[in-house]
């Protein structure tokens, strides 16, 4: 019997993980839909190129050095009791290792694998979205590796692995992701920002912001609906499905096997369907409100309203799903246009904001709201706390997601890699890639013309 459940515990949370990597490619689906609507028509293929070829690019790099970091640095390394690399979990799911090949011994490693990755993808989607219009091709894509499959899961090592030196030493807890992707994210896009600039025309000559409307915004409408349909598999592949109590050291009391979070705590699926929900409306009507019914900024307040109250959806109340979502949206709204007008930083989706500092404000909240709780079922471990997730939080926006953006453009530019030339970008991204192109149509148009005249 035992053998028989175990064989039927594999089976489903293979399909549970499989499913969750399906559900989340609908996020990337999303994100371009998204950024092609917010951009203007003679950028819409360059935009799409863009985000499409980080797909190959943070998948290889992930499989090659990505996931092996995962396993490699919960410690720091150096960090934590002076442990360095865990070089024998690491080992498993090294790129030569047998459970990353084609077997029938390991069901888990390669969609578990392939749940993460999908969080590598959103990572860089994010960042994509914030520099569209002025980046060249090739220093994104070189920057969606870096935080694809290097500083997105090194945070991810620090503070979302159960043995992670983050949710030892500081209590720092984030379920789904508030900073682990988000927050890292939208510092690591603002990071890029900085150095890379405004798109031309963005701010008069007395530096006043100019809005630059999306040309399409019923695609930028059905991305953001198609981002939250993602966010389902998103938030469901944060957690360990079905687990019994003896795999964890028999922290969970009672014979009744149950879902974990990733940090092995015990949850449901019904707890964070309610909060999910919650969480999305709070953010949706406080969008609509603060912004006075701007329709990108209620559809985008929505997403910021989930990605505020990630941190602590696990133990919220739906009530404070709501609430804590409505916060984090006003915020973020306010620290948007203050930073656009303060720094003159032209993020042209709101990305930073959206998930940057609303994963930031999102990890504080919960700190305060969580304040006492276990942060792993394990015994020794730092409760949550105030102070540790405010560090969490610097941690991700700032250490592994503002100085890596920053630190990767500027050596672009002084390479002179980063941005597009100023004719370019005047003429089209688009223009200016399919010149060839452009030139027979111009001369298909001409001879019509000239048609014309002598009939």
């Amino acid at each position: 019997m035992g053998s028989n459940i175990d064989a039927i515990t594999t089976i489903f949370t293979e399909f549970y993980y499989w499913l969750t990597v399906a559900l989340m490619f609908l996020i990337h689906v999303g994100f371009c839909m998204y950024e092609v609507g917010a951009s203007r028509r003679r950028n819409h293929m360059h935009t799409l190129l863009k985000n499409s070829m980080l797909i190959p690019l943070v998948t290889i790099t992930f499989f090659f050095f990505g996931w092996w970091i995962y396993w490699a640095f919960p410690n720091g390394p150096f960090i934590y009791q002076g442990q360095g690399l865990i070089l024998d979990m690491a080992a498993g799911n090294a790129p030569t290792s047998e459970t990353m090949g084609t077997n029938l011994s390991d069901r888990i490693t390669g969609v578990f694998w392939a749940a993460f990755l999908l969080f590598s993808w959103t990572a860089a989607s994010i960042v994509s979205g914030s520099v569209i219009e002025r980046i060249n091709s090739g220093a994104f894509w070189i920057l969606a590796v870096m935080i694809g499959s290097g500083a997105w899961i090194i945070d991810a090592a620090w503070g979302w692995h159960y043995d992670g030196w983050m949710v030892k030493m500081l209590g720092y807890h984030d379920a789904y992701a508030s900073g682990v992707i988000h927050g890292i994210a939208g510092g690591f896009a603002l990071g890029v920002l900085v150095v890379l600039g405004p798109r031309l025309g963005k701010f008069s000559s007395s530096g006043k912001a100019r809005d630059i409307l999306p040309h399409n915004p019923w695609l930028v409408c059905i991305g953001l609906f198609l981002i939250y349909t993602g966010f389902w598999g998103f938030y469901v592949a944060c957690n360990v499905p079905l687990i019994a109590p003896d795999g964890i050291g028999g922290e969970i009391t009672g014979e009744t096997w149950t879902a974990t979070t990733i940090y092995l705590t015990p949850t449901t699926l019904g707890a964070i369907t309610v909060n999910f929900l919650m969480s999305l409306s709070g953010g949706m009507l406080m969008g609509y409100f603060v912004s006075k019914g701007n329709a990108f900024w209620t559809y985008s307040g929505g997403l910021a309203g989930i990605i505020t109250a990630s941190a602590g959806n696990d133990l919220y109340h739906p009530i404070q799903a709501m609430v804590i979502g409505a916060v984090g949206t006003y915020l973020a709204y306010k620290l948007h246009y203050w930073v656009e007008n303060k720094f003159k930083i032209d993020d042209a989706v709101g990305a930073v904001a959206v998930h940057g500092y609303a994963g930031f404000i999102g990890l504080v909240i919960c700190g305060f709201v969580l304040w006492g709780h276990p942060s792993s079922p394990y015994a020794g471990y730092a409760a949550i706390n105030p102070l540790g997730q405010l560090v969490g939080a610097i941690i991700m926006f700032g250490v592994l997601g503002f100085l890596p953006g920053w630190i990767g453009a500027l050596v672009l530019h002084k390479f002179g890699l980063l941005r597009i030339p100023k004719e370019v970008e005047l003429m089209g991204l688009d223009f200016a890639t399919d010149r060839e192109e452009a030139a027979a149509a111009e001369e298909v148009r001409d001879a019509l013309k000239q048609i014309a005249v002598s009939k």
